[in-house]
C-alpha cells in the first residue's frame, strides 16, 4: 500500500493487517470446515479385574471401570455417529460373558434428542468394531450409510458369532445402506473425518481420525488400546485377535498423533472421556 502523506499511520498499519487477513484466506488456503465432536455417555462397565485387559491379560488385577461411548460428529454436509454404545434395551443387572456388570443411566436415543437429532438425521454411523458394546444400537439407523471394514462384516457374521459380538444387534446391515471398506475413508472428501484400519483387537478394527479447527487432530481409537496404561506401553491383551497386528497399529496411530500434535482418545478410558467437553457442550 503506497503511503500518502497525509494518511495516519495508523490507518496505514490497519490497511496492511488487512490485505495480510484477505491473502491468508485467499483461493488454495483450504480453510477447515466448522466440526464440532460431542462426546455421549452410553453405558458403564464394572470391571472385576482389570488385569483380563492389561498386557497378556494376568490375573489378579484390581477392580475398576471402563466407559463406553458413543461420539457424534457434526460436518457441514452431514452428522456421523461413531460407535453406538451398550444397547438401549440393556436390562438392569446385565452382565458381558465374564461377569462385568453393565450399565446405562442415559439411553443414545434421548442424548440424540437433546441435540435436536432423530436416528433419520444421522447420515453415516461408523463402528470401530462391531462388539456388543460398540454396536449395541445399531439398527436404530436402519436409513443410515454403514461405514465398516469389509474384514470386520465377514469376521462378525461368521458362525458361530466371535466372542463379545452379538449379531441381532446389527441384523439391520442386511437392509442398511453398508459402505464396505477395504482400507482409508475420507467421510467428507475434504480430510477432515477420516476412517484409518487399525486391526488387531478384531480383524477389521478401524480408528477416526479428526482434524478440528480449534482443538486440533484428535483420534477416536475404538478399541486399539483398552487403557491409557496400554497406549503409553504398547499393552496387547491376551484376548485380542492378533498382536502383532495390534502393535503394528499402535505404531502406525503414534506416529500420526506426533505428526500431528495431536491427541489419542482411548475410548474406554474414563479420564480420556473426562477430558472432552462434558455433553451437550462440542469441542471445535
Amino acid at each position: 500500500m503506497p503511503r500518502n502523506p497525509s494518511t495516519p499511520l495508523a490507518v496505514l498499519l490497519l490497511g496492511l493487517l488487512t490485505g495480510a487477513c484477505v491473502r491468508s484466506t485467499a483461493p488454495g488456503a483450504s480453510p477447515v470446515p466448522a466440526l464440532r465432536l460431542y462426546a455421549l455417555d452410553c453405558g458403564h462397565i464394572d470391571v472385576k479385574d482389570m488385569g483380563f485387559f492389561a498386557d497378556g491379560s494376568p490375573p489378579g488385577g484390581k477392580p475398576g471401570e471402563l466407559i463406553v461411548p458413543c461420539f457424534v460428529i457434526h460436518h457441514p454436509r452431514g452428522t456421523l455417529v461413531w460407535d453406538t454404545g451398550l444397547s438401549d434395551g440393556l436390562p438392569v443387572g446385565a452382565e458381558d460373558p465374564v461377569g462385568n456388570r453393565l450399565r446405562l443411566e442415559t439411553s443414545l436415543a434421548v442424548q440424540l434428542q437433546k441435540l435436536g437429532l432423530t436416528p433419520a438425521d444421522v447420515s453415516y454411523v461408523g463402528f470401530s468394531h462391531l462388539h456388543a458394546d460398540h454396536a449395541g444400537n445399531a439398527n436404530a439407523f436402519p436409513s443410515s450409510t454403514w461405514l465398516l471394514q469389509r474384514r470386520e462384516l465377514e469376521w462378525a457374521t461368521r458362525t458361530p458369532a466371535p466372542p463379545g459380538v452379538d449379531p441381532s444387534r446389527f441384523s439391520a446391515w442386511r437392509e442398511a445402506q453398508v459402505q464396505l471398506l477395504d482400507g482409508e475413508l475420507d467421510v467428507f472428501g475434504d480430510g477432515t473425518v477420516r476412517i484409518i484400519p487399525t486391526p488387531g483387537h478384531t480383524p477389521g478394527h478401524q480408528s477416526l481420525v479428526l482434524r478440528l479447527r480449534k482443538a486440533g487432530t484428535y483420534v477416536l481409537s475404538g478399541d486399539l488400546c483398552h487403557t491409557r496404561e496400554n497406549w503409553e506401553h504398547h499393552g496387547v491383551p491376551a484376548f485380542n485377535d492378533s498382536r502383532e497386528d495390534t502393535l503394528a497399529s499402535i505404531s502406525r496411530v503414534e506416529a500420526l498423533v506426533k505428526d500431528s500434535h495431536g491427541a489419542f482418545v482411548v475410548e474406554h478410558a474414563p479420564e480420556d472421556f473426562k477430558a472432552l467437553p462434558s455433553f451437550p457442550a462440542a469441542l471445535e
